[in-house]
């Protein structure tokens, strides 16, 4: 079984920043792009940053300048550093990432949502 434990979200006030990690746990052989949505109240979850296997990365417009992900492969562990936030970051961010298992099967996992908050 797998499981993604993600930590580091909370409440900011705009302009201010917050660290979101997201470690993965199990019988794992290898892992795929590793990737931060984030669903905000009345819309649909939007794809945040990806960053593939071998580090290279790509942003969503309305985050790009602002959010870095990176990856440490020796930890199984996804980081998603934002900077400048605004109220429209506000949202449940979700890590999500798939590959295979020490068995030879495939997984695809999502990690419980911590929820960011910025204040005006």
């Amino acid at each position: 079984q797998v499981q993604l434990v993600e930590s580091g979200g909370g409440l900011v006030q705009a302009g201010g920043s917050l660290r979101l990690s997201c470690t993965v746990s199990g019988s794992i052989f290898s892992i795929n792009d590793m990737k931060w949505h984030r669903q905000a109240p009345g819309k649909q979850r939007e794809l945040v940053a990806c960053i593939t296997s071998d580090g290279n990365t790509k942003y969503s417009e309305s985050v790009k300048g602002r959010f870095t992900i990176s990856r440490d492969n020796a930890k199984n562990t996804v980081f998603l550093q934002m900077n400048g936030l605004q109220p429209g970051d506000t949202a449940v961010y979700y890590c999500n990432t798939g590959g295979r298992l020490s068995t030879g099967g495939v997984f695809v996992s999502w990690g419980q949502g911590p929820q960011v908050t910025v204040s005006s």
